[in-house]
């Protein structure tokens, strides 16, 4: 995937040497749709959408991914490491593409913040 035109960068460096990566809308349907598929019930939804979200966000320094299906981050990190970087990719996803409908000096402030 190339740079987004909006943002300023499109990975982010994590401490333990991999990284996340912005997605196209594309990737977040078809996390979307994959979790719609390993959900079997309400309750599973979340946890399971922040899995495949980061199956395609997360990758190692060379750029490859690091898990191959949202089933396989489920299979390997705990809820709670499954949280916290889904966590992280929002916060990151939030900074470097804020709301299309925010004002041009909204959007730089968001960002020096």
């Amino acid at each position: 995937m190339s740079a987004s035109i909006l943002a300023h960068r499109d990975r982010m460096e994590l401490d333990n040497g991999m990284q996340l990566r912005l997605l196209s809308a594309l990737e977040v349907l078809q996390a979307r749709r994959e979790a719609e598929e390993l959900a079997q019930s309400e309750g599973e939804r979340a946890l399971c959408a922040n899995a495949c979200l980061l199956a395609r966000a997360l990758e190692a320094r060379e750029g490859e991914a690091v898990f191959s299906s949202g089933g396989e981050v489920l299979s390997a990190l705990r809820v709670e490491e499954i949280a916290a970087l889904a966590g992280t990719w929002s916060q990151f996803n939030r900074e470097e593409n804020p709301a299309l409908t925010m004002g041009e000096e909204q959007a730089e402030q968001l960002k020096k913040n």
